[in-house]
């Protein structure tokens, strides 16, 4: 992981490993990949979500029906997609970049619901 610059200790891929649900599948001579298991949802996405949230995001902010949520660099995929996978009515869709998670939330009275949220994620 420190190849692609990212900075995560033993402890902390093993973790995500079991969050996720990961199966260790051979994939040659001493070499195995993690895999989901067919048809499995995420594990507690909710209790990972919130850890992502608690690590990663910055700030967050609102207009309209639109949320923006500012990361740590290299982190907005991680938790767009797993904030998708919650599948919350409110929220019709995300778009990630580097840092950044843009949020449409539908309809625009139910940004105060998903701020609540997002707010209660950052705490823990």
């Amino acid at each position: 992981m420190h190849q692609h610059g990212l900075k995560v200790t033993q402890a902390t891929v093993s973790r995500d490993i079991k969050e996720l649900g990961l199966v260790k599948v051979p994939a040659g001579e001493n070499l195995y990949h993690y895999v989901a298991p067919p048809g499995q949802p995420l594990v507690n996405a909710y209790g990972r979500l919130q850890r992502l949230f608690e690590d990663s995001v910055v700030k967050v902010d609102d207009s309209e029906n639109l949320i923006l949520i500012r990361t740590l660099p290299g982190t907005a995929h991680a938790v767009a997609s797993c904030l998708d996978s919650l599948a919350w009515p409110e929220i019709i869709g995300t778009v990630a970049g580097d840092d950044t998670i843009l949020v449409i939330v539908k309809p625009k009275g139910a940004v105060a619901t998903v701020l609540k949220r997002f707010e209660e994620l950052r705490e823990g």
